[in-house]
């Protein structure tokens, strides 16, 4: 199906776990992966950020092979795309660059292939390429989602209203997730795995009713991956420490790292920031805000970039 206008497609960044919460909570943040494409006659991906300049600029580009792939499931063929792509997402640090690109493409398919997907088909393809619907379901529905993947489906519950302030501290050494994956062990014993459960459960309680302290504690009690990869970040500790003296109420591993998640409540982030910054000078401190709305498309006449003109 051939569809005219000019496509774009806006995916927020996302922090998964946030501690206990593994491979079920996630969190969409306000740094954006951004695709504007156009039909062609051939696959054509143009990078805007010099950090995308090292991927394939045809249909080998992850973006086209998951808008390529979400077609064929449906039967359809991808027509083929002149694309710009930005990313505000630093890649390999632990903000769901790969799931935010897993949406874009999907948003793609659904776009040109005339697919007309919901947030939940969108949510169950990108949760079987993904392996886990916590960072993909943060990028489709903005907010706090806690999610289940399990043969009987996926679910997530979307929290759009929660309320704290966040602080990413990024490094500049890259951590890819499987690395991180590779340190981690392939079975719980089980009285460990009824704890790591009750201290998720808890985390969650405590920042739905804003008991900033117990959420803190409960960040910090994590058993399911955060021991595991401690010696993979080196500066975690130091990093804990000078946050919680600036006022965070909790830390967290962001996804399967480096970067580290620092929750302030309310109207305490820009000085938790400020400080942070003042004393990391080697990293990159971000204040973010919480992205409400997830992955948001739009068709325009033309396009707002001059190389797709």
């Amino acid at each position: 199906m051939s569809r005219g206008g000019v496509f774009t497609a806006s995916v927020p960044a996302s922090s998964a776990n946030l501690g206990p919460g593994f491979d079920s909570i996630g969190l969409a943040v306000n740094l954006y992966l951004t695709v504007e494409a156009i039909s062609s006659a051939q696959w054509e991906i143009i990078a805007l950020t010099p950090e995308l300049e090292k991927f394939p600029v045809n249909e080998q580009n992850y973006i086209a092979q998951i808008a390529i792939k979400t077609a064929r499931l449906y039967g359809k063929e991808m027509p083929p795309l002149k694309m710009a792509v930005s990313s505000e997402i630093p890649l390999a640090r632990g903000l769901g660059s790969s799931a935010s690109a897993i949406i874009a493409g999907i948003e793609l398919a659904s776009h040109f292939c005339g697919l007309n997907l919901t947030k939940q088909e969108k949510l169950e393809i990108s949760a079987e390429i993904e392996g886990h619907p916590d960072n993909v379901g943060a990028s489709i529905y903005g907010g706090l989602v806690v999610g289940s993947q399990l043969e009987t489906g996926v679910d997530v519950t979307v929290f759009s209203e929660m309320d704290m302030d966040v602080v990413a501290v990024i490094p500049e050494d890259e951590l890819l997730t499987e690395s991180s994956r590779e340190v981690l062990p392939s079975t719980l014993d089980y009285s460990k795995a009824v704890e790591a459960s009750a201290v998720s459960n808890q985390l969650l309680a405590s920042l739905l009713t804003g008991q900033w302290k117990l959420a803190g504690k409960m960040m910090d009690s994590d058993v399911f991956h955060q021991p595991y990869r401690r010696s993979l970040v080196p500066w975690w500790g130091k990093i804990e420490q000078l946050a919680r003296e600036a006022g965070a109420f909790g830390t967290a591993l962001s996804g399967a790292g480096p970067s580290i998640l620092c929750l302030a409540e309310p109207g305490k982030g820009q000085a938790l920031a400020a400080s942070l910054e003042q004393s990391l000078d080697a990293m990159q401190v971000i204040q973010l805000k919480i992205d409400r709305c997830g992955s948001k498309v739009n068709i325009t006449e033309e396009a707002s970039k001059d190389c797709l003109a």
